[in-house]
């Protein structure tokens, strides 16, 4: 999908404001939003790449005009939404009106840190042999879909070369749009600036990310 989130390479934005020491939280609620966001989605209610998606699917006018945690708090209004966890009345509301919906599990404040620490590991065990070998060229797939895709706008029809293979990995284009986890191999592939972005760019820069093998077609 081609939502407001696939900024990569669009112009007339401005420049990236970098803040030197920046703190993780610029408010006491952002680092509430935060705690919600993470304690909700150790629930098992969806999955990241459902959340991810859900909050680049916000509209492009409103994700634009939000700051980094009002877009975490919109995506799990969401979430909890479609999940049947609470009702729009009592999200217009801000109250309960009912008793609480049952949850797969619940992370306790004594578990977080182990549980962060840990990890969830989205490898899997390869089910067929890798379709590309480290050197071999390749060119990201020219698709537009209405779900989710991690394969970035401004590197669709470009050519590229596999400089690693990093395993068999869950799919997040399918396992966001409840499809499975469909695990298939991921890639590391360099891209030429000049071939991203033409004969304006930066003739030594090299752009790099991690494909899956769906988003890419052998030379």
């Amino acid at each position: 999908m081609n939502g407001g989130a696939d900024l990569g390479g669009m112009m007339g934005f401005g420049p990236i404001g970098i803040e030197a020491d920046e703190p993780l939280f610029h408010a006491p609620w952002e680092r509430r939003a935060f705690a919600i966001t993470l304690a909700m989605g150790a629930t098992g209610s969806w999955t990241l790449d459902t959340s991810r998606f859900t909050r680049e699917s916000l509209h492009p006018v409103d994700y634009l005009s939000s700051s980094y945690y009002e877009i975490w708090t919109k995506g799990l209004e969401r979430l909890c939404l479609t999940a049947g966890l609470i009702s729009p009345e009592e999200l217009a509301g801000g109250h309960a009106t009912g008793p609480g919906k049952p949850l797969k599990r619940v992370l306790k404040a004594a578990d977080v840190a182990a549980v962060l620490a840990k990890g969830s590991s989205v490898e899997r065990p390869a089910t067929a042999p890798a379709a590309f070998a480290v050197g071999d060229r390749v060119r990201a797939r020219i698709r537009h879909p209405e779900g989710h895709t991690r394969l970035p706008r401004y590197l669709r029809g470009v050519s590229g070369t596999i400089e690693a293979i990093h395993g068999c990995h869950v799919f997040a284009d399918d396992n966001a749009m409840g499809k499975g986890e469909n695990p298939t191999w991921l890639y590391g592939v360099a891209f030429r600036g000049l071939d991203v972005w033409g004969a304006d760019s930066d003739p030594t820069l090299v752009l790099r990310a991690d494909l899956w093998e769906p988003h890419l077609e052998r030379l």
